[in-house]
């Protein structure tokens, strides 16, 4: 499903960019020339999308060279080189911009990703995103967290019981919403986890009554709140902190611990890393 999803993105893009042709490069290049070009770094941060960019290539012109210089999750610097790609200068034109939009927000987010990664080591909590991604780029997305050290929590509704407050409210409470989620397993056949969200430790108390989830989220819990559920938890259910943490709270909250800690802010609050395709 990941490679479907990536190859439409890829043809999107394409689709998107080029239109009817890419009138700059017919109106002054000859169709035949040749030439290749590098991806260099304009500044610190992780490497991530060279495969993509890689498909990227293959799909506008499968004549393109493609060879990569550094992988995937490597920290580089400014001035760094990424890889060389060569072949029909028109194709080199036409990948240019998807190429970079790719790679530069890919890097971003396991830039951004990493740094939480590095502020949790020495706990057991790993760095999980969540679906605020950009609507059609989250597989891209979640690979650069990926990349960048973190795990990702759930590719869309479809692959994870995600009971939230509205669910848990529109369902006539949380004993309701866990009852009816195995009864729809049970009936259905699937094989898919269930996490839970609470709001308070009131919440927490009642889902250990109940059982029947994988995972219980702690949801705007604070410091004190958190411990206070982790210990009484007691690792019968994976728990999970969430809601607002930021690379200043994000290790009080491992040091709960917590198995997991969800961040929006890997993905949607990044900063794209600065890179340039230059002429060799």
């Amino acid at each position: 499903m990941v490679d479907s999803l990536i190859d439409k993105l890829i043809e999107l893009a394409i689709a998107e960019d080029i239109g009817d042709g890419d009138h700059s490069s017919l109106s002054c290049i000859p169709s035949e020339a040749v030439g290749g070009v590098k991806l260099m770094m304009k500044q610190q941060g992780i490497i991530a999308g060279i495969d993509i960019a890689k498909r990227i290539y293959k799909k506008i012109d499968s004549g393109i060279t493609f060879q990569p210089l550094v992988e995937d999750g490597q920290m580089l610097n400014k001035g760094d080189f990424v890889f060389n790609a060569s072949g029909r200068v028109h194709s080199l034109l036409q990948a240019e911009r998807i190429v970079l939009n790719v790679m530069q927000r890919m890097s971003g987010i396991a830039t951004q990703t990493n740094r939480y990664v590095r502020v949790v080591e020495g706990t057991k909590a790993k760095i999980l995103d969540t679906r605020k991604t950009t609507p059609g780029m989250r597989v891209l997305d979640k690979l650069a967290v990926k990349i960048g050290g973190g795990e990702n929590h759930r590719m869309g509704l479809f692959d994870m019981i995600m009971l939230k407050d509205n669910h848990i409210d529109f369902a006539g409470g949380i004993e309701n919403a866990i009852g009816k989620a195995n009864e729809y397993l049970s009936r259905t056949g699937r094989n898919i986890g269930i996490e839970v969200e609470t709001r308070n430790l009131n919440e927490v108390e009642r889902v250990l009554l109940v059982g029947g989830v994988q995972r219980i989220m702690l949801d705007n819990f604070n410091l004190e709140n958190t411990r206070a559920a982790v210990k009484l938890i007691n690792g019968r259910f994976e728990t999970e902190s969430s809601g607002g943490i930021n690379l200043d709270t994000v290790r009080g909250y491992a040091e709960c611990g917590v198995d997991y800690i969800s961040v929006g802010a890997i993905t949607h609050q990044i900063q794209s890393i600065d890179m340039n395709l230059k002429k060799v």
